[in-house]
């Protein structure tokens, strides 16, 4: 907006319908710049009429939003969020990536707990949930943090919250961290969680003193693989000099500008370069914000809190309401028996809306059936819920159906659905890597979202056999039982060394 000094009544209340209509495309989120005029041309404005114009801002919103500079002419970016209602609060999912020893869950612990790491690692200790990973101190299962947003972007985390529900409660924004292993033997977990999860994001960590080193280039092309826009934190510049910190980030823009990546490195400094970065990086995956930080003297660590907290959505309402309104689709990620309870899984609602008490039908069985059951109860980061959307994720409580039914991999959906399930089924690959050829009659593990079962290849179309960088159209069969797929879904394969991705073409 160019400026919004003392408006008509009928004015005021085209802007407010414009700003209830901007908030609704945000989901939740709007920023307004003010002293710029429609074509994007930086005019500014006087102290008195950006004033005026605050303060028509704040009639709009009536909420508060504090500013103090003392320059002439200024141009002003507000955020404008809406305060949450029943529960309805924006999720982010960043999934964590990076080297084992890079500061991954040291980094994690400080943004959600709110107290610095003592530079051994005590941040870390809270994330942990196996005994061996508090005693090798290295994750290897995948852990869920989350950090809130409050309706002043304020941090909001276990610091002055007990819980995660008082978190939740507190928040109008989330951001779920999935914290995925760094080691390469747990490479197989990383890439379920990248695949099932769904994030919307991705944080690559580098540890400032190693530079890029281990699975750091593995997960970042996993990252650009599965086209999940990523940003980047180098850690640990407490224990480096400057030179090596500027080594480090000099290494990083040159792998990201190579021909293969062709990303454009953002370096972020300041307050406005995080949010400028937040922003940018929404709207074109092409840029690629650089942090640097440290977990143990928080230098810089307001930085990528006052991104976390500006970063959009990538989906917009519209995207959002046709997904609520297809047939219910849940992916079963994990399964666990609760005391008193019954059977519980976890997982992503991928399209459609879940309430409380809905008889739906899960499957494919070892044979390929689907059997009936029903949702007794929904809790979303451990608060209970009655409605699901498509895009969240969430636990359901199931009763007393039977736990040894299920697996990893299987799918809810409403009767209605009529679910295909297939055996066979075939996709236009890439092989990124391979040692040896490539040929019918190979055995490969694939993962296509939270399905993980190991294939055989028929067939490959027009050709004997593939190397490395080849494209073609494969048919592959599952070995165990059949998995419900859908035509156009990302997919990804390894053996061994050998990796490739795609996208099934045909069921």
């Amino acid at each position: 907006q160019l400026k919004l000094v003392n408006p008509s009544q009928y004015r005021f209340e085209h802007l407010v319908t414009q700003m209830k209509w901007r908030l609704q495309e945000g989901r939740g989120e709007a920023v307004y710049q003010i002293g710029v005029e429609d074509n994007g041309l930086l005019v500014g404005l006087s102290e008195e009429e950006m004033r005026a114009s605050l303060k028509t801002l704040r009639r709009m919103a009536e909420k508060e939003v504090d500013y103090d500079s003392d320059v002439p002419r200024k141009i002003t970016e507000v955020l404008v969020r809406k305060v949450p209602d029943n529960q309805q609060f924006l999720d982010l999912r960043v999934a964590v990536l990076g080297n084992v020893d890079s500061g991954k869950s040291t980094l994690l612990g400080v943004l959600t707990q709110g107290e610095l790491d003592n530079g051994r690692g005590r941040a870390r200790l809270n994330l942990f949930r196996h005994l061996h990973e508090i005693q090798s101190g290295r994750t290897s299962s995948i852990s869920f943090e989350i950090l809130g947003f409050n309706s002043k972007g304020e941090v909001v985390n276990y610091s002055d919250s007990r819980t995660a529900e008082e978190i939740c409660e507190s928040s109008s924004k989330m951001i779920t961290f999935i914290d995925l292993a760094g080691h390469h033997k747990y490479l197989k977990t990383t890439i379920f969680g990248l695949t099932s999860y769904c994030p919307d994001f991705a944080m690559l960590v580098v540890s400032a003193n190693t530079g890029i080193a281990g699975t750091t280039r593995e997960h970042l092309g996993l990252a650009m693989a599965l086209k999940v826009p990523f940003f980047i934190v180098i850690s640990k510049v407490d224990l480096c000099s400057k030179a090596t910190v500027e080594r480090t980030v000099k290494q990083l823009e040159r792998i990201l500008k190579q021909p293969g990546c062709n990303k454009l490195p953002l370096l972020v400094n300041s307050d406005d370069d995080a949010v400028t970065a937040a922003q940018q990086f929404a709207q074109s995956p092409n840029i690629t914000p650089i942090f640097t930080l440290s977990s143990v003297s928080g230098e810089n660590l307001d930085l990528l809190k006052v991104f976390l907290n500006i970063l959009p959505p990538l989906t917009n309402s519209k995207e959002q309401e046709e997904l609520m309104q297809q047939l219910t689709e849940f992916q079963v990620d994990e399964i666990y028996t609760v005391p008193e309870v019954g059977t519980v899984v976890g997982g992503t609602l991928s399209s459609g809306i879940c309430r409380e008490g809905e008889s739906l039908v899960v499957g494919p069985t070892d044979d390929g059936k689907f059997l009936r059951l029903k949702v007794c109860s929904i809790q979303r980061n451990r608060s209970a819920c009655r409605v699901l959307r498509a895009g969240q994720a969430a636990t359901l409580a199931l009763g007393p159906f039977d736990r040894s039914l299920l697996r990893k991999g299987m799918v809810m959906v409403s009767p209605e659905m009529n679910p295909t399930i297939c055996s066979v089924f075939e996709a236009e690959i890439v092989l990124l890597f391979h040692a040896t050829t490539f040929r019918k009659g190979f055995q490969v593990t694939v993962h296509v979202g939270n399905v993980r079962q190991t294939a055989i290849v028929e067939k490959i179309h027009g050709k004997d056999k593939l190397r490395t960088g080849e494209k073609a159209v494969v048919r592959f069969r599952f070995i165990k039982h059949p998995e419900y797929l859908k035509v156009g879904a990302k997919l990804l394969f390894r053996e061994g060394v050998t990796k490739g991705i795609g996208h099934v073409t045909d069921l």
